[in-house]
């Protein structure tokens, strides 16, 4: 122990007890090497304890009045604050009920009347010691959980970032999609949100799956990167033979990811989400979609959910061969399309979620 060292430096003892000469005597002895505060009451007790300057150690009375001393270490050790603060109990008499009693609360040590100085300093000494170890590797530990915690924070971003490029790729060379990837991502992840609570999602809308439904849609149309721009920019209808071609955006965009997946060599949950966003948002309730016409719920919801968004999204923003068309109207083919391409439960969530996918649309409108 640092004898020399500043009064403010030192390490602090609270001393609790009701006997005024025990309190003396401790405290001339305790404050050769610590800082000494006393209190001979349960309220002052804990007040210091739980102060912006809490003690590294407190010697406290068992018969001390109010609470006792068993119900003050109760306290200390319920609270987060006070719970890492050593507790030795001072104790009228050798007794090994008491002793046991006082330990099982949490106390690290029991020391009985009349008091022996010299042992009273080394089993202070030793605690303090044992804090100073445990406050060292505690807050080493916080330090690098916030380390961990920043750079996984750091990581998604980057993450989200790449997603972003990768997804911007394919919708900038559609001039007229310009802020697509913003509001199918929010249209999708409204309805999840709106679906939480219904029994049939309840297992699959977690948060954490929400959260990577919205990382992931912007993705949806990544694979319109392999698609020929005398096809992908036509400014009308396509053909039959370009249709078949354009549909082929769906299996090159899985393929992408199925083949990152593989690389990584380990499981991504929003590559696995984005790789059946990809896959499947243009598969129908029915099984009249693409492009493996699948139906009912051997599509995945959030392929579901995504058709949903892309189809209002569609039928809403301008293309280069006609103007976009209001709410009311891309409203009705949503309804019309209940239970024949859309989930009739996603349809539902809709109905109760036109006023936000309003706000989102003018949020994020194409200039």
């Amino acid at each position: 122990m640092n004898k020399t060292g500043s009064l403010s430096e030192r390490p602090s003892i609270l001393v609790v007890d009701s006997a005024p000469d025990n309190i003396a005597l401790l405290s001339e002895e305790l404050k050769k090497e610590y800082r000494v505060e006393v209190a001979d009451k349960s309220e002052k007790a804990l007040a210091i304890a739980k102060s912006a300057s809490p003690p590294d150690l407190i010697l406290l009375d068992i018969m001390i009045p109010g609470l006792d001393g068993y119900k003050i270490c109760r306290e200390l050790k319920k609270s987060e604050e006070t719970k890492h603060i050593p507790v030795i109990f001072l104790a009228p008499r050798s007794d090994e009920d008491i002793e046991k009693h006082g330990l099982d609360l949490g106390a690290v040590d029991y020391i009985s009347r009349p008091f022996k100085l010299p042992v009273v300093m080394a089993r202070v000494k030793t605690h303090i010691n044992r804090k100073a170890a445990a406050d060292f590797l505690r807050d080493k530990n916080k330090f690098l959980q916030n380390e961990v915690e920043s750079r996984t924070r750091n990581i998604l971003k980057i993450e989200e970032a790449i997603i972003f490029i990768l997804a911007s790729l394919a919708e900038t060379r559609d001039s007229d999609t310009r802020n697509h990837l913003f509001r199918t991502q929010r249209y999708a992840s409204s309805l999840a949100i709106k679906l939480q609570e219904h029994p049939r999602f309840t297992n699959q809308l977690t948060d954490d799956n929400i959260n990577l439904l919205f990382k992931s849609a912007p993705l949806h149309d990544i694979g319109k990167i392999g698609i020929p721009d005398h096809i992908l920019l036509k400014a009308g209808a396509l053909t039959n033979a370009e249709f078949e071609i354009m549909k082929t955006h769906t299996t090159i965009g899985m393929d992408a990811i199925r083949n990152a997946e593989k690389s990584l060599g380990q499981n991504v949950g929003f590559l696995n989400i984005a790789r059946e966003i990809v896959h499947h948002h243009h598969e129908k309730w029915d099984g009249s979609g693409y492009p493996d016409g699948l139906s009912g719920v051997n599509i995945s919801v959030f392929s579901r959910l995504m058709a949903l968004a892309d189809v209002y999204d569609a039928v809403t923003c301008n293309r280069t061969y006609r103007a976009g068309k209001p709410h009311e109207q891309a409203y009705q083919i949503i309804i019309e399309g209940r239970g024949t391409h859309f989930d009739p439960d996603i349809v539902n969530a809709f109905e109760k979620l036109q006023t936000e996918f309003r706000e989102i649309a003018g949020q994020f409108t194409d200039s």
